[in-house]
């Protein structure tokens, strides 16, 4: 722990953010990480709490209370240490992840939680630019190769952990560029690229080798995903080369609104304007859909939503209106008898991108898109209530709200299947690959030696879920080839 009595004697101390009229103007990260005493003093509120719950609210197990304790001491390369024992890229998730350490911390029972996510982002910025992170070569090497394909987070865990294991491992990533939606989903302004390319060169000191613009056993994929890839690679021509293959492909399937109008010109899921939008940023070409002076509608309340609005915003729409089909939540949430502690609460979440100008509204349907001449112009919407558990129209509450440019942000419903059919994986009744986490098939499909990690298996999901799986399949890869691993899950 920290300070003893620290957390009666300091409040929270968050992160200072750039003004929303200046930082609208670019496309740079806007959050500056704590200094070291402010560092300090947010880590002295880390409890003696006997169980430390945030472990648990911690999908990759952090040892947050001992890095606090020597944040709190100023130990910062031995924080970085106790940081790296369980996650590989803490530059990630110390910028991204929603944090549910947090809100399983002891402290947010009756108070602010500690800022465990401000912490882990000043240690790590601290570790590079100290130069305290260096590649982790294995002294031998087994002779095995191993395929990953997909370069996300639960890819790139997957793949670090295994070259570090002695095997020579290749991914292979369709598009030009490493990070899957880290690079193409994620805007710059909430996770500058230059971050990922660091962590691939440590990568390939390691031994990984990356392959991009190659797309494995499939040439099609869904309506929004970005494929660039100029070569192709047969199931079988993979399977004959690696001994071992991990499908870290996401889930890049997304939920469509089947309306009248969804086909005019103007209707867009997020990522066919996210993606290219990031590609310009790289200097990769003009995103040929542009928000300038538009009415502009989101329809979806979660992340991907609030990334449409953030570069809305950027863009210099006329209007930004975002819609959430279920009802509005709390703004805070139920600290009482009714508690969820230490489970992620149900309550308002207000993103940095909706400080920068945004009209939300919940509890709202589309039901139709109508246009002219081809191109939208408003949708036609109505109110909506629970009712005896199910979703029904309120009466008389139908309105219309003017549209120039449409987003469907609503999620992602499942993996690419022309993959997983071309290897002849099983899915489950979501149609994601069908794997368990345990025993002795944990991460395996039904095909021999070929293994899933990330959101193709569990569905949509976070970051810090992507990393912890990659990290287990790796585990789980080097135990099959090798017969028993030491590797961390």
């Amino acid at each position: 722990m920290g300070k003893v009595t620290g957390f009666l004697e300091q409040t929270r101390v968050v992160p200072h953010y750039e003004a929303p009229e200046t930082r609208i103007k670019h496309y740079k990260e806007f959050l500056r990480p704590l200094n070291d005493v402010d560092a300090g003093k947010q880590a002295a509120r880390c409890m003696d709490c006997g169980i430390p719950f945030c472990h648990n609210g911690c999908p990759i197990g952090n040892v947050i209370p001992d890095f606090n304790d020597l944040v709190y001491q100023q130990d910062w390369e031995a924080a970085l240490a106790t940081l790296s024992l369980t996650n590989n890229f803490p530059e990630f998730t110390g910028r991204i992840c929603p944090a549910p350490c947090e809100a399983a911390c002891t402290l947010n029972i009756n108070n602010d939680a500690v800022g465990i996510k401000s912490i882990e982002h000043t240690i790590i910025d601290k570790g590079w630019e100290h130069g305290w992170i260096t590649p982790h070569s294995s002294a031998s090497k087994t002779g095995k190769k191993i395929a990953v394909v997909g370069s996300g987070p639960a890819g790139l865990a997957c793949a670090q952990q295994l070259a570090r294991a002695g095997h020579a491992v290749t991914v292979f990533e369709k598009n030009t560029r490493i990070g899957g939606l880290l690079r193409y989903g994620i805007p710059d302004f909430k996770l500058e690229k230059w971050l990922i390319d660091r962590r691939m060169g440590q990568m390939q000191s390691e031994g990984v080798t990356f392959k991009m613009g190659v797309s494995v056993g499939a040439q099609t994929f869904p309506v929004g995903a970005a494929n660039d890839a100029a070569s192709h690679v047969t199931v079988e021509a993979l399977q004959k080369e690696f001994d071992a293959v991990v499908l870290a492909i996401g889930s890049e399937t997304p939920r469509d609104l089947n309306v009248d109008g969804r086909d005019l010109k103007g209707v867009h899921f997020a990522l066919e304007w996210l993606i290219p939008q990031n590609k310009m940023v790289a200097g990769d070409g003009e995103n040929p859909i542009n928000a300038a002076g538009k009415h502009v509608v989101v329809i979806g309340g979660g992340d991907t939503g609030s990334d449409c609005v953030g570069t809305a915003n950027r863009h210099g729409a006329a209007s930004v209106i975002q819609f959430e089909v279920m009802p509005r939540p709390s703004e805070v949430e139920d600290k009482g008898v009714n508690s969820v502690w230490p489970y992620w609460p149900m309550k308002m979440r207000t993103s940095s991108s909706h400080d920068e100008g945004a009209n939300r509204d919940w509890a709202v349907n589309t039901k139709a898109i109508l246009g002219k001449n081809g191109r939208v112009e408003k949708l036609q919407c109505v109110r909506v209530e629970i009712v005896q558990g199910k979703m029904v129209e309120v009466a008389g509450s139908e309105f219309e709200v003017k549209a120039d440019l449409v987003l469907l942000a609503m999620g992602f419903v499942h993996p690419a299947q022309s993959v997983l059919d071309a290897f002849g994986v099983d899915t489950d009744a979501r149609l994601n690959a069908h794997a368990a986490i345990t025993g002795e098939s944990a991460y395996r499909t039904n095909v021999d030696n070929v293994f899933v990690a990330g959101d193709v298996r569990r569905g949509q999901s976070l970051v810090v879920w992507a990393i912890k799986e990659g990290r287990q399949a790796a585990h789980e890869v080097d135990k099959a080839l090798m017969g028993a691993s030491n590797l961390a899950w």
